[in-house]
């Protein structure tokens, strides 16, 4: 056992294969609570010691891949003020880019749910497999928030940002097709054929079959706009969201796009710090 935790064990399966598992003991979902947070910051600190991982199978133990962060803790974030609620959230910016930036291949398995803070955890890996049953979605407008683990910046540059804004702007869970169609995910597997997929995509990366590189290199670098007047595409974005939703009442529609905008010539790590002080 490379490292075992309250949520998280990662183990050694084969040829440098390990697994790096969420599995929250006592609770019937993953979510990313402060156990589970300070877990993966730990976990990552075991991977990266480790020098004979050569790859990361990324798997949920529960039927439900991670339910997103566990909003209940929000009252106390919330309570302090911004520099405070800031730090917190660069804190998990560090921790999911340094899991981005491990210097192997890390595929995940997506069963069940992957909502808000779960598909940010998606998204920081670099191939994606999704069941045929499972549903995906950055959710949090509907809790008057932005998605503060990363999620305005790596979808709009995985998905480009017209539907990177659409993801957010709607809410909505995705089921597989359209999260393929869409860029979010590298390909479907049937359900009970997850894992095989999974670890014959993370095989493949391994010998170089898939360009993991490449994928997460996407990532880190600055948006590719889908028209040369990047000014002309965010504000004829911002008119139509307007009309849906009113800014002045729902203040987090706006704040979204506000980030991409901002951010969308930055390198990763300056936007992240764009997106945490919108979050904050």
């Amino acid at each position: 056992m490379i490292y075992s935790g309250p949520a998280i064990t990662v183990q050694m399966l084969e040829d440098g294969i390990a697994e790096f598992k969420f599995d929250l003991k006592n609770e019937s979902v993953n979510k990313f609570n402060r156990v589970t947070l300070d877990d993966f910051a730990a976990a990552v600190q075991a991977v990266k010691a480790d020098p004979q991982i050569k790859g990361l199978l990324v798997t949920s133990a529960k039927n439900f891949f991670i339910v997103g962060a566990d909003i209940t803790e929000f009252g106390d974030v919330f309570s302090h003020g911004r520099d405070y609620i800031k730090n917190w959230v660069m804190d998990i910016h560090r921790t999911f880019n340094s899991f981005e930036d491990l210097n192997i291949p890390k595929v995940v398995a997506i069963n069940g749910f992957a909502l808000g803070g779960g598909l940010e955890m998606c998204l920081v890996n670099d191939y994606r497999v999704m069941s045929d049953k499972a549903q995906i979605g950055l959710p949090e407008l509907n809790l008057g928030l932005i998605p503060g683990f990363g999620g305005t910046v790596r979808i709009a540059r995985v998905a480009g940002a017209a539907k990177g804004i659409e993801w957010i702007s709607t809410s909505r869970p995705r089921k597989a097709q359209e999260a393929l169609a869409d860029g979010v995910v590298d390909e479907i597997a049937p359900h009970e054929e997850l894992r095989a997929t999974a670890l014959t995509a993370l095989k493949k990366a391994i010998v170089g079959e898939i360009d993991w590189q490449a994928k997460r290199a996407i990532k880190l670098q600055a948006i590719k706009m889908p028209e040369s007047d990047s000014k002309a595409f965010f504000d004829s974005t911002r008119a139509e969201l307007t009309k849906k939703t009113n800014p002045e009442q729902y203040p987090a529609s706006k704040a979204f796009l506000d980030v991409i905008e901002e951010s969308a010539e930055m390198q990763r790590d300056q936007a992240v710090e764009v997106e945490a002080n919108h979050f904050a």
